[in-house]
C-alpha cells in the first residue's frame, strides 16, 4: 500500500471536476483569469501526476479581456460521452459589483483529452458552475446552479436547475427546470448528477467557499427529484473540526473505477501557521468512498465513517520507487525533507506547463505580441504592457505558489530610460493586493530598484471595491547596462525580496511583505491563491521590452 497524502494538488487547484475513463483518471481545475483557461492533470495510480495541456488555450475558445480579479474560469466540468470528452465551463464576465453575475456556460468537445478541442458552444447563463451528466438512455442533461439578483444573500444561491442537451442538434432544448433547492446549509452550487443502482445521486458545494464549506449529497428514484438528503450530511466539510490541517473541504465531484473503488476529490485549504488566511489558495485533496445502503460515505485511513477531510488516502500499490520530480511537487503534504529545484530556461516552450498569463495566451493571435522566444534565443523577452492594476493587457507571467516556504529567482536585462518603463520580479495576488520588485529609471538617480506595492487596507479588504494603496521602498542605484539578478524569499509569513549585481553577492531590500495579504481570505472574496512571476510595463509606448535569462522555483 502506498499513502498518498493531502492534499494532491498544492497550490491554486480550485474546483476539482474528476473523471475516470479508459483507466485514466483525469482533474480539471479552476483557473480564474489567469490563461490558458482550465488546467487538467491525469494519473493511471492516483500516486503520479502530470499535467495536460490546458485546453482553453486559444481566444477562439476564451476571450478573458476586461474580466474583473476572480472572473473568468469557474468550475469546470470534465466528462465522457459518445466516445469524446466534454467540458463545461463558465466564463464569468463580472461579479460582485452589485447583484448581478454575468455567467455565460459553454461546451467544447474533443476525442482526446489533449486536444484539439472543438469551438465553443453558448449554453444558458442563468447561473454558474455548470456539469453535464450523461445519462444510460442516451440523453444529455445541462445541470448549473441558478442566480436570483432580486433575493438576498444566500437566496441568491436559488437552486439547481437541469435543462436537456442535444448533441445532435448541438443546443439546449425543452425548458429547465428546477430540481434541488440544497440543504440547511445553505448556498447550494457547484451541482454533479451520478447515477449509480437505479439511484440518482446530487453532489453540490455548499456553505460558501470559506470555512463553512462543505459537500452535500441528495438521491432520488428519479432524474427530477425529490430528492432525499444524505442521512450523515455533509458529505465532506472540515468545518467544526479545529484540529484538522485541511481546512475548508467542500466542492467536490466522484467517480468509480475498474475495479469498484469510488474516490471523491474536493477543494480545501491550508491557513498559514497562526493565522486564518491561506496564500496557497484552494488546492485539490481526495478520499476513498465506500457505500453502505446505496449512500457514499467518507472513509478515513483507519477504516472509519467520518465526513472529514482524511490526512492521507490509502493506495493499493507497492511504494517501490520514489517518483519524478515533477511528480514529488504534486505530492505535497509529506516531502517537506526534500528540497526541490525547478529551474526553467526558455530555449523551448516547456516551462509553459507550470507559467500563466493574465486574460490572453502568451502568443496571442490578435492582440499586439507582449512575449518571444525568438527575438533574443534562449531568453524570454516581455514587452511593456499596461499597468500592475489593469483588467486588460499586462505583460505578466507568473507561476502559482505550492508551497509555503521557498525561494523564487531570476536574472533580467533592462535598461529603462524613463520612470513609466517598469520590469522585474512580482509576488502578487490581484490587482488589488501585490508586491513587485521594479528595475525603474529615476530622471537623478538614473537606473534603480525599488519595491512598490499595491494593498487593501486590511481593515477594508472586505469592501467591494475599496480602494489600494500605493507605497514603494527606497531607491537602490544599479549599474547601467548590466543585468540584474532578482530573489524573492518566503518562509510562511515572513517575506523579502533579494537582489545582486554579480548573481553571488546578495543584499536584503528593506522592505515588509507579508504573504498573508495574498490569499483569498485577505482580499475580501477572491479565489486564486499568490502567484510569482516576471512582469514589464512600459506607460509610455508599450513597446519597451525586458529579457529574462532563466526562472527559478526552490521548494524549500
Amino acid at each position: 500500500m502506498t499513502k498518498v497524502y493531502n492534499p494532491i494538488l498544492t497550490g491554486f487547484h480550485a474546483d476539482p471536476s474528476i473523471l475516470y475513463v479508459n483507466g485514466e483518471y483525469y482533474i480539471a481545475n479552476s483557473t480564474f483569469e489567469w490563461y490558458p483557461g482550465v488546467e487538467i492533470h491525469k494519473s493511471k495510480d492516483l500516486v503520479h501526476w502530470t499535467s495536460v495541456p490546458s485546453p482553453l488555450s486559444e481566444e477562439r475558445l476564451l476571450d478573458m479581456m476586461g474580466n474583473y480579479a476572480s472572473c473568468g474560469i469557474w468550475a469546470p466540468c470534465l466528462s465522457y460521452s459518445e466516445g469524446k470528452f466534454w467540458l463545461i465551463y463558465t466564463n464569468v464576465r463580472t461579479w460582485n459589483r452589485g447583484p448581478w453575475k454575468d455567467t455565460p456556460n459553454f461546451l467544447v468537445t474533443a476525442d482526446s483529452i489533449e486536444g484539439p478541442w472543438s469551438d465553443p458552444v453558448f449554453l444558458n447563463a442563468s447561473g454558474f458552475d455548470p456539469s453535464m451528466f450523461h445519462d444510460d438512455d442516451g440523453r444529455h442533461w445541462l445541470v448549473n446552479m441558478e442566480w436570483d439578483y432580486r433575493k438576498k444573500g444566500p437566496n441568491q444561491f436559488s437552486g439547481i436547475l437541469l435543462q436537456e442537451f442535444s448533441s445532435k442538434e448541438n443546443c439546449l432544448i425543452g425548458k429547465s427546470q428546477k430540481i434541488f433547492l440544497g440543504t440547511d446549509i445553505g448556498l447550494v452550487e457547484g451541482p454533479h448528477i451520478y447515477k449509480r443502482n437505479g439511484y440518482y445521486y446530487v453532489l453540490v458545494a455548499e456553505g460558501g467557499t470559506g470555512y463553512e464549506h462543505a459537500a452535500s449529497c441528495a438521491r432520488s428514484k428519479s432524474l427530477f427529484g425529490p430528492y432525499e438528503i444524505h442521512p450523515m450530511n455533509p458529505l465532506i466539510s472540515s468545518y467544526g473540526y479545529d484540529d484538522l490541517q485541511i481546512k475548508k473541504a467542500g466542492h467536490a465531484s466522484w467517480c468509480e473505477a475498474d475495479d469498484g473503488k469510488s474516490y471523491l476529490f474536493y477543494l480545501c485549504g491550508r491557513p498559514l501557521p497562526g493565522t486564518l488566511n491561506c496564500p496557497l489558495g484552494r488546492e485539490t485533496s481526495f478520499a476513498e468512498l465506500t457505500w453502505k445502503d446505496d449512500w457514499p460515505y467518507v472513509m478515513q485511513p483507519d477504516g472509519s465513517l467520518k465526513n472529514t477531510p482524511p490526512e492521507y488516502v490509502n493506495i493499493p500499490i507497492e511504494e517501490n520507487s520514489l517518483p519524478g520530480e515533477r511528480d514529488l511537487a504534486q505530492l505535497g503534504g509529506r516531502t517537506d525533507d526534500y528540497c526541490k529545484l525547478t529551474r526553467y530556461n526558455f530555449s523551448t516552450k516547456d516551462f509553459l506547463a507550470d507559467f500563466k498569463t493574465l486574460r490572453y495566451p502568451i502568443f496571442s493571435k490578435i492582440h499586439k505580441e507582449r512575449f518571444s522566444l525568438d527575438a533574443r534565443p534562449g531568453f524570454l523577452r516581455i514587452y511593456g504592457g499596461q499597468s500592475f492594476v489593469s483588467d486588460f493587457e499586462q505583460s505578466i507571467i507568473a507561476r502559482r505558489q505550492s508551497d509555503f516556504c521557498f525561494e523564487a529567482e531570476t536574472k533580467v536585462y533592462f535598461e529603462p530610460t524613463y520612470f513609466q518603463h517598469l520590469a522585474g520580479m512580482c509576488y502578487r495576488y490581484d490587482e488589488r493586493n501585490q508586491y513587485n520588485l521594479c528595475i525603474t529609471y529615476d530622471e537623478n538617480l538614473g537606473k534603480v530598484l525599488q519595491v512598490q506595492a499595491v494593498l487593501t487596507p486590511k481593515e477594508l479588504a472586505h469592501i467591494p471595491n475599496c480602494k489600494s494603496e500605493y507605497s514603494e521602498s527606497l531607491k537602490i542605484s544599479l549599474k547601467e547596462n548590466s543585468p540584474v539578478w532578482l530573489k524573492l524569499v518566503v518562509n510562511y509569513n515572513e517575506a523579502k525580496f533579494m537582489y545582486s549585481e554579480d548573481g553571488q553577492l546578495w543584499r536584503d531590500i528593506r522592505f515588509k511583505i507579508l504573504p498573508e495579504c495574498l490569499s483569498d481570505e485577505y482580499g475580501g472574496l477572491g479565489f486564486t491563491g499568490a502567484f510569482v512571476g516576471m512582469f514589464c510595463c512600459d506607460f509610455e509606448y508599450y513597446s519597451k521590452y525586458a529579457d529574462f535569462e532563466y526562472f527559478s522555483y526552490l521548494k524549500k
